[in-house]
């Protein structure tokens, strides 16, 4: 049998050589990986053995410190309150019957209850009485004035007219003097009645006018009486017409305070009114905040999601359980909805500054009580001391260690765990 030898010894073996694309490949692959180990790997390392903390930057909060107008206020919730809620007294004493109910509305001039007093009425009626026997008085006063006055004109009369027969007679008995017709002792007679005639004479004047005097003065008298009465009897109309309560306001009736028909004192409360044209808020404002408070400051009071303006028109004298009380009032009496004890939210604006470097407000105050503060830097967060100013609702006033544009971290930095620097993952 024949065998066919095979044909390894006819094979020639033939060396190829390398590719270019694979080399480039290859040398791209490197170059990739060790600017991996650059970028990546060693940055982190290199962090890892200098014991650098790293933050991502969505776990913080930045903002950066701007200039301008710097609002100091602080919120707090208040109680509507009517500003007018005038309560109504009896003004005698007596028995009410009320013409409203609780919750009625009611205009201004309204009759709301009736205060049958019988004691009230009836002194009423005998001042009227006094009131007008003392017209009648002063006019019987006046006619005996005239009457007496036509007496005196007469008086005056016939002492004029005796005057001047004596005067008459005295001419006579001098002529006859003159001529020796008359004796001594009647021209003497005549001279003694023209002296007792003018002596007479002026008596009369004297007394008239002492009498028209007196007459004057107790006219007067009379008149100040009527007076005087008239006053008395002014008041008690006035009381007496008080007793138809009306409405001092246009609003709601409170509650009554007595039952129907019941018998009430002088003085004593009958029932409220409540304007309904003007509010207050009633707040409690901290103890911390009273040094700063003044009348007139202003106030953003929030209703229904809309802001209105406040005037603060009250302030208590005395701190009461660490609040001192307070009230502002709307500037808009047009307002409607509001509820009497409504619960509002409402800021106080204590001051205002201009060109003042701030911050929002954040909870970085609280991680160092305002002494430190991170600032970013490139990639770095870095720790630096810094002095707040005044504080509110939503800034911090910067004084110094922080420029206009500075970003800083105003979330918790308790995080940063104390660290001087802080490398901030993007």
């Amino acid at each position: 049998m024949a065998y066919i030898s095979n044909t390894s010894a006819q094979d020639t073996q033939i060396k190829t050589k390398p590719s270019k694309v694979k080399s480039v490949w290859l040398v791209t692959s490197i170059l990739l990986f060790l600017i991996f180990l650059y970028f990546i790997l060693v940055p982190a390392l290199a962090n890892w053995t200098s014991g650098t903390n790293s933050i991502s930057l969505d776990k913080i909060r930045v903002a950066q410190v701007e200039k301008g107008l710097f609002i100091r206020d602080f919120s707090l919730q208040g109680k509507v309150v009517a500003a007018k809620r005038p309560v109504l007294y009896s003004p005698a004493q007596g028995t009410v019957t009320y013409l409203v109910e609780a919750g009625d509305s009611v205009e201004q001039g309204q009759s709301l209850a009736v205060i049958d007093s019988p004691e009230l009425k009836s002194l009423y009626n005998q001042e009227v009485a006094n009131l007008t026997k003392l017209k009648t008085h002063l006019e019987r006063e006046k006619i005996q004035v005239k009457k007496s006055n036509l007496q005196q004109d007469n008086l005056i009369g016939k002492a004029e007219v005796a005057l001047n027969a004596a005067q008459r007679e005295m001419l006579r008995s001098e002529n006859a003097k003159k001529n020796n017709v008359i004796s001594d002792i009647d021209y003497q007679k005549a001279k003694d009645d023209l002296q007792n005639a003018k002596r007479e004479y002026q008596h009369v004047l004297k007394e008239v006018a002492l009498l028209k005097e007196s007459q004057k003065f107790e006219i007067q008298t009379r008149e100040l009486e009527l007076q005087s009465q008239q006053v008395k009897v002014t008041e008690l109309k006035r009381q007496v017409d008080g007793l138809q309560i009306t409405s001092p306001v246009t609003g709601l009736v409170g509650n009554l305070n007595v039952q129907q028909k019941s018998s009430v004192t002088k003085n004593q409360a009958l029932l409220r009114v409540v304007d309904l044209t003007q509010y207050e808020l009633e707040v409690q404002i901290p103890e911390s905040y009273a040094d700063d408070l003044a009348l007139g400051m202003e106030a953003l009071i929030t209703l229904n999601h809309t802001q209105y303006a406040g005037e603060l028109v009250a302030i208590s004298p005395e701190i009461s359980q660490g609040s001192v009380s307070a009230k502002i009032r709307f500037k808009d009496t047009s307002l409607t909805g509001l509820r009497q004890n409504q619960r509002l939210t409402t800021r106080i604006i204590l001051e205002q500054k201009n060109n003042i470097a701030y911050l929002p407000r954040g909870q970085f105050v609280n991680s160092y009580n305002g002494q430190f503060a991170y600032v970013l830097n490139g990639e770095e967060a870095i720790k630096i001391p810094i002095e707040l100013g005044s504080r509110s609702l939503a800034q911090v006033e910067v004084i110094s260690g922080l420029s206009q544009g500075d970003r800083v971290v105003i979330s918790d930095t308790n995080i940063f765990k104390d660290a001087p620097r802080v490398r901030i993952l993007q």
